[in-house]
């Protein structure tokens, strides 16, 4: 029995995702609230810098004689220019807060500070409705709707109004397609090979690009827009896989998310795109593992069928002799093509 790498590409199921902060903080929604994907949920703020001051160096003492005027307490917070410590004597010298900051260590005449301190704001990223919360750190949302999962994304989060300008799986998004009609809109891209193209969704402003490929060359510039930018099926040319172009296309003109978070293979977050639809019932939660088995739908991972779907027919017994020569363990697979190959289960990915 050999476990798959998932990718969910589904109509309609249940989406659960948590959402924490990478350090503890303020989370500011309530159980049971519903929120929209570009609410803040949590927040936190922290210290880009630290500075440490001597205090017995200051004022002239020694460590043991500057613990004793030394007048700031633990998680203090100083205003810039604040007294810490003032001397003996006639003209006592005086040691002051550099900057404005948090204290966070006393001791050996010194004094440790936090400063810079930044503002980091947590926003749901899925619309839906608080089912857990994280104390101190953020919360568990759950939604329904369909799902369709990518490779890359540049990091942001956004909503808005699907607007499809792929008319087929393998179009090409330019410059000249784009103008202020579509101004806060989501749109369905095909794939982009310049950077002009990036530049006028962000002139117009777009909430969100789907592309199904990128050019390796534009992901420093991808990543500096400030709205979400999703990859369905790789870097360089390469057409939108079948499945998740027709769900895709099929949902435009509904309100939809972005969640083109860094894809993280160990905690298996995932760029993604979720479409929320009315329901009558809660449908069925994705599976999160599956098994290679005969019918399963798969996608090609890798050249000559790369980001092709196709079916399973078979799974091979034991290794398999490809023409590469190489001996693996293999499915034989049916594409949408109607060809059929025999491909390494290493280079096959669950879709559904």
């Amino acid at each position: 029995m050999i476990q798959a790498p998932v990718n969910h590409i589904i109509g309609l199921t249940s989406i659960v995702r948590e959402r924490v902060l990478p350090v503890s903080g303020e989370v500011l929604v309530r159980l049971n609230q519903k929120v929209n994907s570009v609410d803040v949920i949590a927040e936190t703020r922290w210290a880009r810098e630290h500075v440490l001051l001597d205090v017995a160096r200051i004022l002239g003492v020694s460590a043991n004689a500057a613990e004793r005027l030394i007048k700031c307490k633990l998680d203090e917070r100083l205003a810039a220019g604040a007294e810490i410590a003032i001397g003996r004597g006639l003209f006592p010298r005086h040691a002051r807060a550099p900057r404005e900051g948090r204290v966070v260590a006393v001791g050996g005449g010194q004094v440790l500070m936090e400063v810079g301190e930044s503002k980091m704001e947590l926003r749901a990223g899925i619309p839906g409705m608080v089912i857990e919360i994280i104390p101190k750190h953020g919360v568990v949302i759950q939604t329904a709707g369909a799902l369709i999962q990518g490779v890359w994304g540049n990091g942001r989060i956004d909503s808005g109004l699907l607007v499809n300008l792929a008319e087929k799986p393998d179009g090409v998004l330019t410059a000249g397609r784009l103008d202020v009609s579509l101004r806060g809109s989501i749109i369905l891209g095909g794939m982009v090979k310049d950077a002009e193209t990036l530049q006028a969704a962000s002139d117009i402003p777009v909430r969100g690009l789907i592309l199904s490929s990128i050019y390796p060359t534009l992901l420093p510039k991808a990543r500096e827009m400030r709205y979400p930018i999703m990859v369905t099926d790789g870097f360089g040319a390469l057409p939108m896989n079948s499945a998740a172009y027709k769900l895709l296309s099929t949902n435009a003109k509904r309100d939809v998310t972005v969640n083109a978070e860094t894809y993280d293979r160990y905690s298996g977050a995932r760029p993604e795109v979720i479409i929320p639809l009315p329901i009558a019932a809660d449908p069925p939660a994705p599976r999160q593992v599956e098994t290679f088995s005969p019918g399963l739908q798969v996608r090609m991972r890798r050249p000559p069928a790369l980001g092709m779907i196709g079916s399973i027919v078979a799974v091979k017994p034991g290794l398999t002799t490809l023409p590469s020569g190489l001996r693996a363990l293999a499915a034989e697979v049916k594409l949408e093509n109607g060809e059929t190959v025999v491909a390494p289960l290493v280079n096959l990915e669950v879709v559904g």
